[in-house]
Formats: C-alpha cells, sequence, structure tokens
C-alpha cells in the first residue's frame, strides 16, 4: 500500500536524514517563544483595552 510505504519513507526520513537540535536546547526555545507569546498576548490585551475606551468615549457623544 501507497501509504504504508509513505510511514516508512517518512520515519527513515527523520531519523536517518535530519539533524535534530539537542533537548536542552530546544527547551531553551520552548521558553523564548513562550515569553513572548505572553508579552504579545499583553500588548494585544493592552491596546484593546485603549481601543474599547476611545470607543466606548467616543460613542457616549451620540
Amino acid at each position: 500500500m501507497k501509504f504504508i510505504k509513505y510511514i516508512k519513507d517518512s520515519y527513515e526520513e527523520l531519523s536517518t536524514k535530519m539533524t535534530w537540535i539537542p533537548f536542552s536546547e530546544a527547551q531553551k526555545s520552548t521558553v523564548v517563544v513562550a515569553i513572548f507569546t505572553i508579552i504579545f498576548a499583553l500588548a494585544v490585551f493592552v491596546v484593546d483595552k485603549a481601543f474599547q475606551s476611545v470607543l466606548g468615549e467616543y460613542f457616549k457623544l451620540f
């Protein structure tokens, strides 16, 4: 079957033909990504609250 051959070929390529970063480096990268994700989420939250406040004041005028 083509699907089984695909799975076997994929496994062979992932295990023999690819170079993987060390586990400690992967952990450091994960921490960096998590920190920047939290910072970005907080920035979006602040901008959202600012727009909500500005638009709320704008619509109170009408």
